[in-house]
């Protein structure tokens, strides 16, 4: 989870993009800069709601961008139980490190208003697959009541 502030949220952003040689374009820094200020996974609508402030993104660019980051690991995409897909920046991103190369960590769901927070801080185990076999990702889903929810 992030807790950047959307001034300190676009320079890292731009700093995450340009530090690994991608091409980095306003729309690019604006979307993974919502993701960065986001403390909890996004759906396509949060962040076209989130960039209406300041940002000019048809909703077309703003899917090819969401998937482009997630294309880059910057950023992975999770359906929830819902079926809406809600992005979020990777962990290692989030925190300054390198892209994910797909994601490894535990999500919980709220069943009541389908809110997604990512558990970084939960240990994952390392499953073995089947010999000849590439893990791409390892979804964890903790399903409960949100703080928010819950009261």
């Amino acid at each position: 989870m992030s807790t950047r502030s959307a001034p300190d949220s676009a320079a890292a952003a731009a700093a995450i993009i340009n530090k690994h040689g991608v091409r980095s374009t306003p729309a690019r820094v604006a979307v993974l800069a919502a993701l960065l200020a986001a403390h909890e996974a996004l759906t396509h609508h949060d962040v076209e709601e989130r960039l209406k402030r300041g940002h000019d993104i048809d909703r077309v660019t703003l899917y090819r961008v969401l998937e482009w980051l997630v294309e880059q690991g910057f950023a992975h995409k999770l359906a929830g139980e819902d079926r809406v897909r809600r992005f979020s920046a990777s962990g290692r991103v989030a925190r300054g490190g390198a892209q994910g190369s797909g994601h490894a960590h535990a999500h919980f769901e709220c069943v009541e208003c389908g809110r997604v927070v990512c558990l970084d801080e939960a240990r994952m185990p390392t499953i073995p697959v089947p010999h000849g076999f590439r893990r791409r990702e390892v979804e964890v889903t903790v399903k409960g009541c949100c703080d928010r929810c819950s009261r």
